[in-house]
């Protein structure tokens, strides 16, 4: 079980969103100084959004996310409005381990499938009452999370991401029956992510053995977790 720190970017900010709406980001502060704060703590990964990106279909935090991978030894993992592979190849330019792919690979599976097969990639997949939601989760598709997931089975995809985003941001716990049930049927490296509470949230995950790792992001700003008192690997 690998811990991923989260730091979600707006205008090159951290900030936070409830049930990813625009309206309701919290500014946290300067993005490299949390990324610093986690590899002092112990972070192996990094977590990164570019919240613009993902609203506006194009990276916009490029700056940002590769003075992060420049001036820490983090492995970082981008995801954000990534839709070409001209973005992927930047992003690797600039240092970044692997690369989220989320509304393009409900839009273009086969070549999700084909950017798998040539460099690090991730599939993000995001979800309300079950079904895939995509566009910064503004568009609903008719799609169930779990029969999208099946479909990147004995790929080359390296993770998928699995947030219900019915419980992104509510610090009321995680939708770890979906994660587990998404890492079953891809047989892929399963990230939870959505939700996460409290420190009692890790005890939970330990239920669920088919999950390889957790996104944590609003309860550490919000101070319902200490990643100084915390192992980033169990």
């Amino acid at each position: 079980m690998e811990i991923f720190p989260a730091i979600d970017l707006l205008d090159s900010q951290a900030v936070r969103l409830t049930k990813g709406k625009k309206e309701t980001a919290k500014i946290y502060g300067n993005a490299l100084d949390f990324a610093k704060f986690f590899q002092d703590c112990g972070a192996k990964w990094l977590h990164i959004v570019d919240l613009d990106g993902a609203f506006e279909g194009s990276p916009k935090n490029l700056d940002t996310i590769e003075s992060i991978a420049t001036q820490t030894q983090l492995n970082i993992q981008v995801g954000g409005g990534i839709r070409t592979e001209e973005t992927i190849q930047r992003y690797r330019q600039a240092g970044i381990n692997r690369i989220i792919l989320g509304s393009i690979a409900l839009q273009n599976s086969e070549w999700s499938k084909e950017m798998a097969a040539k460099y690090p990639i991730a599939i993000s997949i995001d979800s309300k009452d079950g079904k895939v939601v995509t566009h910064g989760w503004v568009q609903e598709n008719e799609i169930y999370a779990i029969d999208f997931a099946a479909n990147f089975c004995h790929t080359r995809v390296e993770a998928i991401i699995c947030t219900d985003i019915s419980q992104d941001g509510l610090l009321s716990g995680m939708n770890l029956k979906l994660a587990q049930e998404i890492a079953i049927c891809s047989q892929i490296f399963t990230i939870a992510s959505g939700g996460f509470s409290n420190i009692l949230d890790l005890e939970k995950i330990r239920e669920y053995p088919k999950i390889s790792g957790v996104i944590i992001g609003k309860a550490f700003y919000e101070n319902k977790i200490d990643f100084k008192n915390i192992k980033f690997d169990f």
